[in-house]
């Protein structure tokens, strides 16, 4: 499958794998910012990208940065509709309590997954199914720990 996309500033880079089974495509930061302890920045990317409808891009964190810095997403994961055309922005956190993280031109900030998406209809109903796992009602924590 082909996904086109576009450089809306010089030197912005294509998503690219590491290695060739990888499921996500990494997507490099066009500028540069400053996330201090605790602190957040929309970080561009420098690309917009025509994702084919049926599908949906899903941003998610580098766990290389996250595991050594604390660096993750504020929203993870993020998604990039079929329809969206402009920039993706990467909004980054610092989870880390003492260290400022600088984020410099070309690096690999977050990855991108691009994954079918079914369309659905939702129909209103007095009663569900019950489910064949038995989880019922029962909500976060269900499993135990």
């Amino acid at each position: 499958m082909e996904v086109f996309f576009r450089r809306l500033r010089p030197g912005a880079e294509a998503p690219a794998r590491a290695h060739a089974g990888d499921a996500g495509y990494d997507l490099r930061a066009a500028g540069s910012a400053v996330l201090p302890p605790g602190g957040r920045a929309l970080v561009g990317t420098g690309i917009a990208v025509a994702i084919p409808e049926g599908y949906g891009g899903f941003v998610l964190p580098r766990s290389g940065l996250a595991a050594r810095h604390g660096i993750s997403l504020v929203n993870a994961p993020g998604l990039i509709d079929s329809g969206y055309r402009g920039e993706i922005r990467v909004p980054l956190i610092n989870h880390d309590p003492e260290e400022s993280f600088e984020v410099e031109p070309g690096m690999r900030i977050a990855q991108l997954v691009i994954l079918r998406v079914e369309a659905v209809r939702f129909v209103a109903a007095d009663s569900l199914e019950a489910a064949a796992d038995g989880r019922g009602e029962k909500g976060f924590g269900s499993s135990g720990i």
